[in-house]
């Protein structure tokens, strides 16, 4: 046995009135418990003397979808002062340009970039922000351009975009001035008539970059198994293994990218007759590869329903497709990192009232919380910016409750994933989704560890902890519609603490402030809440 496991001790209990709260140390609100309610018990126990498994530094990642570059012009939105000031926040974290459009995107350069052609100096970040007038009028033009794009992707009639080397310049200034790990999904339908992959105009865009000295990723292709419907294309994963075998070998010529990272294949979960193109891939072409990369969504974005967004049976999916995906990988090649390359909550562009706001954080965190567990490295978040409506900001370029939930989530939770050993009456508290972290060490002191909780149902929970843990200091930080019940699902706004969240300026986000609790024997969930609890003085020995 290994030496002493913390039990920490969970009384839960629901209860149907509203909760007040407020706090006795500050001016933060936070809920207090409720001494007249009966509760029921329930015990789990976890262990804090180890660590389950350490994810990336970078685990929580987000994507720009390539539909932002369906016409050029709109990638300048990428130097707005606001969404560079949010991406920062966000740090550090890979940035993903991919998805559908990716695959219908041709670079079309207007210079001569052969090796040795050499290039003007970036320029630098200040000199690159977008001037007010010119962000105001191209954020009216997006909100017309994401209908006909949301038309286009239901017709699934996709016309041959080009780019030119604006498009790579300004997403390189946005990843290098926000902090940012660049990973460029390449065309993986330019083929030959034997329907292998034409690498030339992949050539020409690596050619480019390394005379502009662009030190950034790379993938081929999105969602393979999918390029029937898409372009009635049929590419097995033999030969896709072999096509990104073609491109290691096309970045190993490359003096700046012979040590760049490759991801891929980026398939869709694992479904009916598709689902051996990643088996076959492994086979041909894993060693090409730094990381498998998946894609998963919970729902079809078309007909969810609320429900489905708090149904514990769907959050739970994601363990039955992950498992499938992870032994396939470690039957062909078990030390290969596997990535959730993109994904959200709905497919389609997302659930429309739904995928951006408060409701869907619950499959958000629930994601990141289980997806740490079970054993992937990262998570690329569809979309930070782009088309559809699962987006981290919304059309005005302000933050969506998403948003901020991603960056309490980076401030509060460490790389080391701790295990839940489990609890008693599981069944009757299917709603209360709990998974610890050793804290951030940026943040908190070392041996600190922070709680992840949510409460999925509409009476709040009431949580006792032992007096060893709440006599040292435990910072709150619970996340809450500005709207009570049912109706605050659907806001767009969400308060932390009892304050609504929103930007102080372009350039300036708010303190992220815990509620310090006072000695107390209960912490309180509210219902429909998301909180983080950090236990700062617990001294846990994984976490040192």
């Amino acid at each position: 046995m290994k030496s002493p496991v913390l039990l920490l001790l969970l009384l839960l209990s629901h209860r149907a009135e509203g909760v007040q709260t407020r706090d006795r140390t500050n001016s933060s609100h936070v809920p207090e418990p409720d001494r007249h309610q009966n509760s029921s018990d329930l015990d789990l126990v976890l262990d804090v003397s180890s660590v389950l498994r350490r994810v990336d530094p970078r685990f929580l990642s987000v994507t720009i979808d390539a539909s932002l570059a369906s016409e050029e012009k709109f990638m300048f939105l990428l130097g707005s002062p606001k969404i560079r000031t949010l991406a920062r926040a966000l740090t550090p974290s890979f940035l993903r340009f991919g998805g559908t459009q990716q695959d219908f995107m041709v670079f079309t350069p207007q210079m001569d970039h052969r090796r040795g052609s050499g290039g003007a100096p970036a320029l630098s970040c200040d000199k690159l922000e977008l001037p007010p007038w010119l962000e105001e009028h191209l954020k009216k033009e997006w909100t017309q351009q994401q209908i006909l794009l949301m038309k286009e992707d239901l017709r699934r009639k996709y016309r041959r975009v080009k780019f030119t080397e604006n498009t790579v310049d300004m997403l390189h200034s946005f990843s290098n001035c926000s902090g940012m790990d660049l990973v460029f999904g390449l065309n993986a339908l330019l083929r030959t008539a034997d329907n292998t992959w034409n690498g030339s105009n992949a050539h020409q865009l690596l050619q480019y970059c390394e005379s502009r000295q662009y030190r950034m990723d790379w993938e081929l292709g999105n969602e393979p198994n999918s390029y029937e419907k898409k372009a009635r294309i049929r590419v097995d994963g033999e030969q896709l293994g072999q096509d990104f075998t073609h491109l290691r070998e096309m970045m190993s010529q490359s003096q700046l990218y012979r040590h760049a990272r490759l991801y891929g294949p980026d398939v869709g979960q694992p479904r009916d007759h598709r689902a051996d193109i990643l088996q076959g891939f492994l086979q041909s072409g894993a060693e090409a590869v730094d990381a498998v990369t998946w894609h998963h969504y919970y729902v079809n974005g078309r007909d969810t329903s609320l429900e489905d967004f708090l149904d514990p049976e769907v959050l739970d999916s994601l363990t039955i497709k992950t498992s499938e995906v992870l032994e396939t990988v470690r039957r062909f090649s078990p030390e290969k990192p596997v990535w959730l390359g993109e994904t959200s909550s709905a497919f389609g562009g997302g659930a429309l009232g739904l995928s951006d706001t408060f409701v869907a954080g619950f499959m958000w965190l629930d994601k990141l919380g289980l997806a740490a567990k079970l054993g992937l490295d990262v998570v690329m978040r569809q979309v930070f910016v782009g088309s559809g409506s699962y987006h981290l900001v919304d059309e005005n370029l302000d933050p969506l409750p998403d948003y901020w939930l991603s960056v309490l989530y980076k401030s509060l939770v460490g790389l080391e994933v701790l295990k839940v050993e489990g609890f008693s009456n599981f069944s009757r508290h299917k709603r209360v989704r709990l998974y610890l972290h050793c804290a951030h060490k940026k943040r908190y002191r070392r041996g600190a560890v922070t709680l992840i909780s949510m409460n999925l149902s509409k009476k709040a929970v009431r949580i006792s902890v032992p007096a060893r843990l709440l006599s040292s200091t435990v910072e709150a930080f619970v996340l809450e519609s500005e709207q009570p019940g049912e109706r605050g699902l659907y806001s767009r706004s969400v308060t932390l603490n009892g304050d609504v969240l929103k930007m102080v300026d372009d350039k300036t986000l708010p303190d992220f402030k815990g509620a310090r609790l006072p000695p107390s024997e209960h912490l309180q969930l509210p219902a429909y809440s998301l909180a983080f609890f950090v236990f700062i003085d617990v001294g846990a020995a994984a976490c040192f």
